[in-house]
Protein backbone atom coordinates (compact mmCIF):
# COMPACT_ATOMS: atom_id res chain seq x y z
CA UNK A 1 0.00 0.00 0.00
CA UNK A 2 2.74 2.24 0.88
CA UNK A 3 4.55 1.73 -2.31
CA UNK A 4 1.55 2.47 -4.33
CA UNK A 5 0.80 5.78 -2.52
CA UNK A 6 4.83 6.36 -4.12
CA UNK A 7 3.96 5.85 -7.06
CA UNK A 8 0.87 7.95 -6.79
CA UNK A 9 2.97 10.59 -5.63
CA UNK A 10 5.62 10.50 -8.71
CA UNK A 11 2.89 10.65 -10.99
CA UNK A 12 1.74 13.78 -9.29
CA UNK A 13 4.96 15.29 -9.58
CA UNK A 14 4.85 14.96 -13.20
CA UNK A 15 2.15 17.10 -13.98
CA UNK A 16 2.52 20.24 -14.52
CA UNK A 17 1.14 23.67 -13.28
CA UNK A 18 0.32 25.30 -16.25
CA UNK A 19 1.16 25.25 -20.45
CA UNK A 20 2.98 27.23 -22.28
CA UNK A 21 3.08 25.76 -25.89
CA UNK A 22 4.53 27.15 -28.69
CA UNK A 23 5.15 26.31 -32.31
CA UNK A 24 7.86 24.81 -34.65
CA UNK A 25 9.40 27.51 -37.16
CA UNK A 26 11.97 25.03 -39.13
CA UNK A 27 13.82 21.98 -38.96
CA UNK A 28 17.57 21.65 -40.17
CA UNK A 29 20.08 18.65 -39.31
CA UNK A 30 19.65 17.70 -35.35
CA UNK A 31 18.11 20.95 -34.70
CA UNK A 32 14.15 22.14 -33.78
CA UNK A 33 13.72 26.01 -34.12
CA UNK A 34 10.55 26.90 -32.22
CA UNK A 35 8.81 30.67 -32.07
CA UNK A 36 5.94 32.08 -29.65
CA UNK A 37 7.98 30.47 -25.90
CA UNK A 38 11.36 31.79 -26.47
CA UNK A 39 11.10 34.87 -23.64
CA UNK A 40 10.27 31.84 -20.86
CA UNK A 41 12.83 29.19 -22.19
CA UNK A 42 16.77 29.02 -20.83
CA UNK A 43 19.31 26.67 -22.03
CA UNK A 44 19.05 23.40 -20.84
CA UNK A 45 14.97 23.71 -20.16
CA UNK A 46 12.83 20.80 -21.55
CA UNK A 47 10.09 20.53 -24.17
CA UNK A 48 7.78 18.39 -25.78
CA UNK A 49 6.80 19.15 -29.27
CA UNK A 50 4.04 16.94 -30.66
CA UNK A 51 4.47 15.07 -33.60
CA UNK A 52 1.97 14.96 -36.94
CA UNK A 53 0.60 11.43 -35.38
CA UNK A 54 0.30 12.90 -31.83
CA UNK A 55 3.21 11.58 -30.12
CA UNK A 56 5.62 13.61 -28.39
CA UNK A 57 9.35 14.19 -28.39
CA UNK A 58 11.15 15.30 -25.68
CA UNK A 59 13.84 18.15 -26.66
CA UNK A 60 16.39 20.69 -24.77
CA UNK A 61 17.15 23.87 -25.21
CA UNK A 62 20.53 24.16 -26.31
CA UNK A 63 20.87 27.77 -27.71
CA UNK A 64 19.50 30.75 -29.27
CA UNK A 65 19.65 32.29 -32.85
CA UNK A 66 17.64 35.59 -34.11
CA UNK A 67 15.01 35.32 -31.34
CA UNK A 68 14.37 31.68 -31.65
CA UNK A 69 14.96 28.95 -29.67
CA UNK A 70 16.71 26.02 -30.89
CA UNK A 71 16.40 22.54 -29.53
CA UNK A 72 17.70 18.98 -30.11
CA UNK A 73 15.55 16.08 -29.28
CA UNK A 74 16.50 12.86 -26.86
CA UNK A 75 14.58 10.56 -30.23
CA UNK A 76 14.46 10.88 -33.49
CA UNK A 77 12.77 13.98 -36.20
CA UNK A 78 10.26 11.98 -37.93
CA UNK A 79 7.24 13.51 -37.78
CA UNK A 80 8.30 16.70 -36.67
CA UNK A 81 7.63 19.45 -39.40
CA UNK A 82 6.85 23.60 -39.12
CA UNK A 83 3.36 24.37 -37.37
CA UNK A 84 3.51 21.02 -34.68
CA UNK A 85 3.04 22.16 -30.93
CA UNK A 86 5.72 22.58 -28.42
CA UNK A 87 4.93 22.57 -24.78
CA UNK A 88 7.22 23.97 -21.70
CA UNK A 89 8.27 20.58 -19.85
CA UNK A 90 10.51 20.64 -16.53
CA UNK A 91 12.82 23.49 -16.35
CA UNK A 92 15.27 22.04 -14.31
CA UNK A 93 15.37 17.83 -14.96
CA UNK A 94 15.73 15.91 -11.75
CA UNK A 95 15.52 12.63 -10.31
CA UNK A 96 14.28 10.80 -7.57
CA UNK A 97 16.74 7.89 -6.60
CA UNK A 98 16.05 4.84 -4.00
CA UNK A 99 18.23 2.26 -2.16
CA UNK A 100 15.88 0.20 -4.18
CA UNK A 101 17.91 1.07 -7.74
CA UNK A 102 20.49 -1.35 -6.50
CA UNK A 103 20.60 -4.10 -9.18
CA UNK A 104 18.39 -2.12 -11.65
CA UNK A 105 19.28 -0.85 -15.15
CA UNK A 106 18.32 2.39 -15.63
CA UNK A 107 18.63 4.77 -19.19
CA UNK A 108 20.05 8.33 -19.94
CA UNK A 109 16.11 9.28 -17.67
CA UNK A 110 16.18 6.99 -15.13
CA UNK A 111 13.81 5.29 -16.59
CA UNK A 112 14.11 0.88 -16.30
CA UNK A 113 15.18 -1.32 -19.45
CA UNK A 114 15.89 -4.18 -17.57
CA UNK A 115 12.10 -5.25 -17.77
CA UNK A 116 12.18 -6.23 -13.84
CA UNK A 117 9.01 -3.37 -13.53
CA UNK A 118 9.03 -0.11 -12.60
CA UNK A 119 11.32 1.42 -9.89
CA UNK A 120 10.73 2.94 -6.14
CA UNK A 121 11.29 6.93 -6.54
CA UNK A 122 12.70 8.67 -3.26
CA UNK A 123 11.53 11.79 -1.44
CA UNK A 124 14.76 13.82 -2.30
CA UNK A 125 15.54 15.26 -6.05
CA UNK A 126 18.70 15.03 -7.42
CA UNK A 127 19.52 17.63 -10.26
CA UNK A 128 21.41 15.73 -13.33
CA UNK A 129 23.25 18.70 -14.23
CA UNK A 130 24.34 19.43 -11.06
CA UNK A 131 27.33 21.54 -9.56
CA UNK A 132 30.48 19.97 -8.15
CA UNK A 133 30.74 20.81 -4.34
CA UNK A 134 32.71 23.34 -3.06
CA UNK A 135 36.38 22.44 -2.81
CA UNK A 136 36.61 23.85 0.98
CA UNK A 137 33.63 21.70 1.95
CA UNK A 138 35.15 18.46 1.75
CA UNK A 139 36.94 16.08 3.35
CA UNK A 140 40.24 15.04 2.63
CA UNK A 141 40.89 11.75 0.30
CA UNK A 142 42.12 9.22 2.90
CA UNK A 143 41.97 5.74 3.60
CA UNK A 144 42.60 3.04 0.29
CA UNK A 145 40.22 1.36 -1.14
CA UNK A 146 40.40 -2.49 -2.34
CA UNK A 147 40.02 -3.08 -5.84
CA UNK A 148 40.81 -6.79 -5.86
CA UNK A 149 43.26 -5.98 -8.82
CA UNK A 150 46.58 -6.84 -7.59
CA UNK A 151 48.59 -4.68 -10.02
CA UNK A 152 46.58 -1.38 -8.79
CA UNK A 153 46.19 -1.99 -5.32
CA UNK A 154 50.07 -2.36 -5.28
CA UNK A 155 51.58 -0.37 -8.05
CA UNK A 156 48.98 2.33 -8.10
CA UNK A 157 47.43 2.27 -5.28
CA UNK A 158 43.75 4.38 -5.08
CA UNK A 159 42.39 5.72 -2.32
CA UNK A 160 38.73 6.89 -1.47
CA UNK A 161 37.44 10.08 -3.22
CA UNK A 162 40.23 9.83 -5.82
CA UNK A 163 39.95 9.86 -9.18
CA UNK A 164 41.16 7.90 -11.95
CA UNK A 165 41.31 7.32 -15.45
CA UNK A 166 42.06 4.50 -17.19
CA UNK A 167 43.57 4.98 -20.63
CA UNK A 168 43.38 2.44 -23.76
CA UNK A 169 42.95 2.39 -27.25
CA UNK A 170 39.22 0.12 -28.34
CA UNK A 171 40.09 -3.84 -27.65
CA UNK A 172 42.81 -3.34 -24.65
CA UNK A 173 40.39 -4.57 -21.82
CA UNK A 174 38.93 -1.29 -20.26
CA UNK A 175 35.40 -3.30 -19.81
CA UNK A 176 36.76 -6.33 -18.77
CA UNK A 177 39.00 -4.32 -16.09
CA UNK A 178 36.06 -2.05 -15.09
CA UNK A 179 33.84 -5.72 -14.86
CA UNK A 180 36.56 -7.12 -11.82
CA UNK A 181 36.44 -4.04 -10.19
CA UNK A 182 33.06 -4.03 -9.79
CA UNK A 183 33.15 -7.65 -8.65
CA UNK A 184 35.99 -7.49 -6.15
CA UNK A 185 36.24 -4.11 -4.76
CA UNK A 186 35.04 -3.43 -1.09
CA UNK A 187 33.16 -0.35 -1.94
CA UNK A 188 29.14 -0.40 -0.12
CA UNK A 189 27.76 0.83 -3.79
CA UNK A 190 29.20 0.44 -7.40
CA UNK A 191 27.27 3.05 -9.95
CA UNK A 192 28.22 1.99 -13.65
CA UNK A 193 27.58 4.40 -16.71
CA UNK A 194 27.99 2.71 -20.24
CA UNK A 195 28.36 5.69 -22.51
CA UNK A 196 28.01 4.91 -26.26
CA UNK A 197 28.21 1.33 -25.96
CA UNK A 198 27.55 -0.99 -28.67
CA UNK A 199 24.15 -2.81 -27.87
CA UNK A 200 25.56 -6.26 -27.73
CA UNK A 201 28.61 -5.17 -25.52
CA UNK A 202 26.01 -3.35 -22.94
CA UNK A 203 24.65 -6.82 -22.23
CA UNK A 204 27.44 -8.97 -22.55
CA UNK A 205 28.98 -6.48 -19.86
CA UNK A 206 25.79 -6.38 -17.62
CA UNK A 207 25.23 -10.67 -18.26
CA UNK A 208 28.76 -11.84 -18.47
CA UNK A 209 31.42 -9.41 -16.85
CA UNK A 210 29.01 -7.96 -14.07
CA UNK A 211 27.40 -11.08 -13.50
CA UNK A 212 24.59 -11.47 -10.39
CA UNK A 213 26.99 -10.47 -7.51
CA UNK A 214 28.46 -7.68 -8.90
CA UNK A 215 24.72 -6.63 -10.37
CA UNK A 216 23.51 -6.93 -6.51
CA UNK A 217 25.12 -3.80 -5.32
CA UNK A 218 25.09 -1.86 -8.33
CA UNK A 219 23.20 0.81 -10.45
CA UNK A 220 24.13 0.41 -14.20
CA UNK A 221 23.13 3.56 -16.68
CA UNK A 222 23.14 2.26 -20.34
CA UNK A 223 22.91 4.94 -23.47
CA UNK A 224 23.90 2.93 -26.65
CA UNK A 225 25.95 4.28 -29.37
CA UNK A 226 23.20 4.60 -31.72
CA UNK A 227 20.89 7.05 -29.61
CA UNK A 228 20.80 10.78 -29.95
CA UNK A 229 23.95 12.85 -28.45
CA UNK A 230 21.31 14.06 -25.99
CA UNK A 231 21.01 10.56 -24.25
CA UNK A 232 24.89 9.93 -24.66
CA UNK A 233 25.70 13.11 -22.93
CA UNK A 234 22.89 12.67 -20.43
CA UNK A 235 23.74 9.10 -19.46
CA UNK A 236 26.92 10.83 -17.95
CA UNK A 237 25.11 13.18 -15.73
CA UNK A 238 22.91 10.81 -14.92
CA UNK A 239 25.81 8.82 -13.07
CA UNK A 240 26.78 11.08 -11.45
CA UNK A 241 23.73 12.22 -9.99
CA UNK A 242 23.05 8.07 -8.65
CA UNK A 243 26.58 8.82 -7.15
CA UNK A 244 26.03 11.52 -5.54
CA UNK A 245 22.22 10.02 -3.57
CA UNK A 246 24.34 7.21 -2.36
CA UNK A 247 27.20 9.42 -1.30
CA UNK A 248 24.60 11.89 0.45
CA UNK A 249 23.33 8.42 2.13
CA UNK A 250 27.02 7.89 3.84
CA UNK A 251 28.05 4.85 1.34
CA UNK A 252 31.30 4.79 -0.64
CA UNK A 253 30.55 4.82 -4.07
CA UNK A 254 32.62 3.55 -7.25
CA UNK A 255 31.74 5.63 -10.27
CA UNK A 256 33.08 3.84 -13.05
CA UNK A 257 32.57 5.57 -16.33
CA UNK A 258 33.19 4.05 -20.07
CA UNK A 259 34.24 5.85 -21.33
CA UNK A 260 34.30 10.17 -20.92
CA UNK A 261 35.66 10.30 -24.34
CA UNK A 262 32.19 8.74 -25.76
CA UNK A 263 30.69 11.76 -23.21
CA UNK A 264 33.07 14.26 -25.32
CA UNK A 265 32.01 13.04 -28.54
CA UNK A 266 28.21 13.65 -27.61
CA UNK A 267 29.55 17.18 -26.56
CA UNK A 268 31.24 17.96 -29.72
CA UNK A 269 28.28 16.58 -31.95
CA UNK A 270 25.66 19.22 -30.18
CA UNK A 271 28.06 22.08 -29.60
CA UNK A 272 28.83 22.01 -33.74
CA UNK A 273 25.12 21.39 -34.77
CA UNK A 274 24.57 25.05 -32.58
CA UNK A 275 27.38 26.61 -34.63
CA UNK A 276 29.77 26.46 -32.75
CA UNK A 277 33.79 26.78 -34.24
CA UNK A 278 35.96 23.65 -33.69
CA UNK A 279 39.05 24.08 -31.63
CA UNK A 280 41.43 21.33 -31.77
CA UNK A 281 40.61 18.29 -33.68
CA UNK A 282 36.96 19.30 -33.95
CA UNK A 283 35.95 19.36 -30.14
CA UNK A 284 34.89 22.73 -29.60
CA UNK A 285 35.57 25.10 -26.29
CA UNK A 286 32.39 23.86 -24.64
CA UNK A 287 33.75 20.04 -24.45
CA UNK A 288 36.89 20.91 -22.67
CA UNK A 289 34.76 23.15 -20.36
CA UNK A 290 32.40 20.17 -19.57
CA UNK A 291 34.90 18.31 -18.85
CA UNK A 292 35.73 19.29 -15.43
CA UNK A 293 32.14 20.11 -14.18
CA UNK A 294 31.20 16.54 -14.69
CA UNK A 295 34.81 15.02 -13.15
CA UNK A 296 34.53 17.37 -10.48
CA UNK A 297 31.81 15.39 -9.32
CA UNK A 298 33.36 12.54 -7.88
CA UNK A 299 35.16 13.16 -4.89
CA UNK A 300 35.25 12.66 -1.18
CA UNK A 301 31.76 14.12 0.42
CA UNK A 302 31.59 16.62 3.50
CA UNK A 303 31.05 16.03 7.27
CA UNK A 304 29.00 12.60 7.70
CA UNK A 305 28.87 12.21 4.12
CA UNK A 306 30.43 9.19 2.06
CA UNK A 307 32.79 9.46 -0.96
CA UNK A 308 32.38 8.59 -4.60
CA UNK A 309 35.68 7.39 -6.24
CA UNK A 310 35.76 7.93 -9.56
CA UNK A 311 37.29 5.26 -12.21
CA UNK A 312 36.72 6.83 -15.75
CA UNK A 313 37.95 5.26 -19.50
CA UNK A 314 39.73 7.10 -21.76
CA UNK A 315 39.24 5.70 -25.61
CA UNK A 316 42.75 6.73 -27.11
CA UNK A 317 42.20 7.98 -30.28
CA UNK A 318 44.82 5.80 -32.72
CA UNK A 319 46.79 4.87 -29.47
CA UNK A 320 47.69 8.39 -29.46
CA UNK A 321 47.54 9.13 -25.78
CA UNK A 322 48.45 13.23 -25.97
CA UNK A 323 45.16 13.67 -28.39
CA UNK A 324 43.24 16.14 -26.82
CA UNK A 325 40.62 14.66 -25.16
CA UNK A 326 43.43 12.06 -23.14
CA UNK A 327 45.64 15.17 -22.54
CA UNK A 328 42.73 17.10 -20.38
CA UNK A 329 41.36 14.48 -18.85
CA UNK A 330 44.82 13.39 -17.44
CA UNK A 331 45.20 16.91 -16.18
CA UNK A 332 41.94 17.19 -13.97
CA UNK A 333 42.31 13.68 -12.31
CA UNK A 334 44.42 12.04 -9.72
CA UNK A 335 45.91 9.35 -11.12
CA UNK A 336 45.74 7.25 -14.63
CA UNK A 337 46.21 3.67 -15.46
CA UNK A 338 47.61 3.15 -19.30
CA UNK A 339 46.49 -0.13 -21.30
CA UNK A 340 49.44 -0.91 -23.26
CA UNK A 341 48.11 -2.76 -26.53
CA UNK A 342 51.01 -4.57 -27.06
CA UNK A 343 51.31 -6.39 -23.69
CA UNK A 344 47.60 -7.36 -24.31
CA UNK A 345 48.94 -9.12 -27.80
CA UNK A 346 51.61 -10.83 -25.49
CA UNK A 347 48.53 -12.16 -23.30
CA UNK A 348 49.22 -10.70 -20.05
CA UNK A 349 45.74 -9.40 -18.49
CA UNK A 350 45.32 -6.74 -17.17
CA UNK A 351 47.94 -5.18 -20.22
CA UNK A 352 48.45 -2.01 -17.17
CA UNK A 353 52.00 -0.81 -18.36
CA UNK A 354 53.14 -0.12 -15.18
CA UNK A 355 56.13 2.33 -16.26
CA UNK A 356 53.81 4.71 -17.67
CA UNK A 357 50.86 4.69 -15.45
CA UNK A 358 50.46 7.04 -11.90
CA UNK A 359 48.39 7.34 -8.95
CA UNK A 360 49.24 10.43 -7.17
CA UNK A 361 48.26 9.93 -3.90
CA UNK A 362 51.40 7.50 -3.63
CA UNK A 363 54.05 7.40 -2.10
CA UNK A 364 51.36 9.57 1.00
CA UNK A 365 48.94 6.93 0.91
CA UNK A 366 51.65 3.76 1.68
CA UNK A 367 54.11 3.34 4.95
CA UNK A 368 57.75 3.62 4.31
CA UNK A 369 57.74 -0.53 4.10
CA UNK A 370 55.67 -0.84 0.90
CA UNK A 371 56.77 2.16 -0.70
CA UNK A 372 60.01 0.27 -0.94
CA UNK A 373 58.66 -3.00 -2.10
CA UNK A 374 56.71 -1.32 -4.84
CA UNK A 375 59.75 1.04 -5.62
CA UNK A 376 62.33 -1.90 -5.80
CA UNK A 377 60.06 -3.45 -8.19
CA UNK A 378 59.67 -0.40 -10.27
CA UNK A 379 63.48 -0.01 -10.63
CA UNK A 380 63.67 -3.76 -12.04
CA UNK A 381 61.00 -2.96 -14.29
CA UNK A 382 62.69 0.19 -15.29
CA UNK A 383 66.22 -1.40 -16.00
CA UNK A 384 64.94 -4.09 -17.92
CA UNK A 385 62.82 -1.77 -20.49
CA UNK A 386 65.90 -0.39 -20.77
CA UNK A 387 67.97 -3.14 -21.86
CA UNK A 388 64.83 -4.92 -23.54
CA UNK A 389 66.37 -4.13 -27.01
CA UNK A 390 69.55 -6.12 -26.59
CA UNK A 391 67.99 -8.50 -24.40
CA UNK A 392 65.77 -9.71 -27.12
CA UNK A 393 68.69 -9.65 -29.49
CA UNK A 394 71.19 -11.49 -27.65
CA UNK A 395 73.75 -8.80 -27.52
CA UNK A 396 73.84 -8.66 -23.60
CA UNK A 397 76.31 -10.95 -22.25
CA UNK A 398 75.23 -12.14 -18.37
CA UNK A 399 77.30 -10.69 -16.24
CA UNK A 400 78.22 -7.36 -17.72
CA UNK A 401 76.23 -5.16 -15.22
CA UNK A 402 74.52 -7.09 -11.43
CA UNK A 403 71.27 -4.51 -11.93
CA UNK A 404 70.81 -5.95 -15.62
CA UNK A 405 71.30 -9.35 -14.25
CA UNK A 406 68.81 -8.95 -11.54
CA UNK A 407 66.38 -7.39 -13.79
CA UNK A 408 66.42 -10.32 -16.10
CA UNK A 409 66.17 -12.78 -13.15
CA UNK A 410 63.19 -10.68 -11.53
CA UNK A 411 61.25 -9.63 -14.14
CA UNK A 412 59.34 -12.38 -15.38
CA UNK A 413 58.59 -13.22 -11.52
CA UNK A 414 56.85 -9.62 -11.58
CA UNK A 415 55.27 -10.05 -14.94
CA UNK A 416 53.76 -13.27 -13.26
CA UNK A 417 52.05 -11.14 -10.36
CA UNK A 418 50.77 -8.81 -12.71
CA UNK A 419 48.63 -11.03 -14.60
CA UNK A 420 45.38 -11.86 -13.10
CA UNK A 421 42.42 -13.82 -14.45
CA UNK A 422 39.28 -12.13 -14.44
CA UNK A 423 37.74 -14.77 -11.41
CA UNK A 424 40.81 -14.08 -9.29
CA UNK A 425 40.71 -11.54 -6.15
CA UNK A 426 43.65 -10.84 -4.76
CA UNK A 427 42.75 -8.60 -1.77
CA UNK A 428 45.15 -5.39 -0.48
CA UNK A 429 47.26 -6.51 2.07
CA UNK A 430 47.63 -9.85 -0.06
CA UNK A 431 49.46 -8.15 -2.74
CA UNK A 432 52.40 -6.65 -0.92
CA UNK A 433 53.11 -10.01 0.69
CA UNK A 434 53.14 -11.84 -2.24
CA UNK A 435 55.15 -9.20 -4.45
CA UNK A 436 57.80 -8.94 -1.91
CA UNK A 437 58.36 -12.72 -1.76
CA UNK A 438 58.80 -12.74 -5.34
CA UNK A 439 61.33 -9.87 -4.98
CA UNK A 440 62.74 -12.50 -1.78
CA UNK A 441 62.45 -9.65 0.26
CA UNK A 442 60.75 -11.59 2.71
CA UNK A 443 62.46 -13.72 5.40
CA UNK A 444 62.68 -17.64 4.93
CA UNK A 445 61.23 -19.75 7.96
CA UNK A 446 63.86 -21.22 9.91
CA UNK A 447 64.19 -24.49 11.63
CA UNK A 448 63.41 -24.79 15.25
CA UNK A 449 66.87 -25.75 17.23
CA UNK A 450 67.24 -27.32 20.64
CA UNK A 451 70.78 -25.07 21.84
CA UNK A 452 73.00 -27.31 23.53
CA UNK A 453 72.88 -26.15 26.80
CA UNK A 454 69.40 -27.23 26.97
CA UNK A 455 68.40 -23.31 27.69
CA UNK A 456 65.08 -21.67 25.58
CA UNK A 457 65.45 -20.67 22.41
CA UNK A 458 64.69 -17.30 23.19
CA UNK A 459 67.38 -16.84 26.57
CA UNK A 460 70.05 -18.51 23.98
CA UNK A 461 69.21 -15.16 22.03
CA UNK A 462 70.03 -12.98 24.36
CA UNK A 463 73.15 -15.52 25.83
CA UNK A 464 74.72 -15.34 22.07
CA UNK A 465 74.38 -11.82 20.74
CA UNK A 466 76.96 -11.75 18.12
CA UNK A 467 78.30 -8.56 16.02
CA UNK A 468 76.23 -10.05 13.28
CA UNK A 469 73.52 -8.89 14.91
CA UNK A 470 73.17 -5.87 13.53
CA UNK A 471 72.39 -6.92 10.35
CA UNK A 472 69.60 -5.00 8.14
CA UNK A 473 66.02 -5.28 9.87
CA UNK A 474 63.05 -6.93 7.77
CA UNK A 475 60.78 -4.64 6.52
CA UNK A 476 57.85 -3.42 8.79
CA UNK A 477 55.59 -4.12 5.69
CA UNK A 478 55.94 -7.80 6.36
CA UNK A 479 55.70 -7.53 9.88
CA UNK A 480 52.28 -5.79 9.53
CA UNK A 481 50.33 -7.27 6.96
CA UNK A 482 49.67 -10.83 7.42
CA UNK A 483 53.45 -12.37 6.39
CA UNK A 484 53.55 -16.09 4.32
CA UNK A 485 56.06 -16.76 7.13
CA UNK A 486 57.16 -15.66 10.31
CA UNK A 487 60.59 -13.65 10.92
CA UNK A 488 63.32 -15.46 12.06
CA UNK A 489 65.61 -14.72 15.06
CA UNK A 490 68.23 -11.83 14.44
CA UNK A 491 71.59 -14.08 15.08
CA UNK A 492 70.76 -17.53 12.61
CA UNK A 493 67.86 -16.17 10.38
CA UNK A 494 68.41 -15.30 6.44
CA UNK A 495 69.54 -11.54 6.16
CA UNK A 496 66.37 -9.11 4.93
CA UNK A 497 68.16 -6.89 2.17
CA UNK A 498 66.45 -3.41 2.09
CA UNK A 499 69.46 -2.07 0.02
CA UNK A 500 69.12 -1.63 -3.92
CA UNK A 501 70.67 -4.97 -4.46
CA UNK A 502 68.90 -8.50 -3.88
CA UNK A 503 70.60 -11.88 -4.04
CA UNK A 504 69.12 -15.08 -5.36
CA UNK A 505 71.17 -17.44 -2.92
CA UNK A 506 71.36 -21.23 -3.73
CA UNK A 507 70.92 -23.93 -1.56
CA UNK A 508 73.98 -24.98 -0.79
CA UNK A 509 74.90 -21.81 0.35
CA UNK A 510 72.30 -21.44 2.48
CA UNK A 511 73.13 -24.58 3.90
CA UNK A 512 76.83 -23.89 4.76
CA UNK A 513 75.77 -20.67 6.45
CA UNK A 514 72.73 -23.27 8.42
CA UNK A 515 76.23 -25.38 9.35
CA UNK A 516 78.22 -22.58 10.40
CA UNK A 517 75.22 -20.75 12.76
CA UNK A 518 74.87 -24.33 14.34
CA UNK A 519 78.76 -24.63 15.56
CA UNK A 520 78.89 -21.29 16.53
CA UNK A 521 75.63 -21.74 18.73
CA UNK A 522 77.46 -25.08 20.42
CA UNK A 523 80.55 -23.04 20.42
CA UNK A 524 78.64 -20.20 22.33
CA UNK A 525 76.65 -22.51 24.75
CA UNK A 526 80.33 -24.09 25.78
CA UNK A 527 82.12 -20.75 26.12
CA UNK A 528 81.55 -17.90 29.12
CA UNK A 529 79.15 -15.16 27.78
CA UNK A 530 80.62 -12.63 25.90
CA UNK A 531 83.89 -14.69 25.13
CA UNK A 532 82.70 -15.26 21.40
CA UNK A 533 85.70 -14.55 19.17
CA UNK A 534 85.41 -12.93 16.02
Amino acid sequence: MFQIGRNIVAELRRIPDYRVVGRVTAVLGLLVEIGGVEGALSVGDRCKVKRRDGKAVICEVVGFRNERALLMPFGILDGIGIGCEVELGDTQPQVYPDESWLGRVVNAFGEPVDGKGPLSEGNRPYPIRNMPPSAHSRQRVAGKIDLGIRAMNTFLTCCRGQRMGIFAGSGVGKSSLLSMMTRHTTSDVSVVGLIGERGREAREFIEDDLGEEGLRRSVVVVATSDEPPLMRRQAAYMTMALSEYFRDVGRDVLCMMDSVTRFAMAQREISLSVGEPPASKGYTPTVFAELPRLLERAGPGGPGQGSITGLFTVLVDGDDHNEPISDAVRGILDGHVVLDRAIAEQGRYPAINILRSVSRTMPGCNNEQENQIVSRARQLLATYEDMAELIRLGAYRKGTDPKVDEAIHYFPLIEEFLKQRKTECTRLNEGYVELARRLDLLAEQPEEQTPANGQPAGQTEQAAQQPAAASPQQPAAAAEMPAARPAPPPSTGPKINRGPKVHSRSKRENGKDLNEAKRALRQDGNDAPGGASE
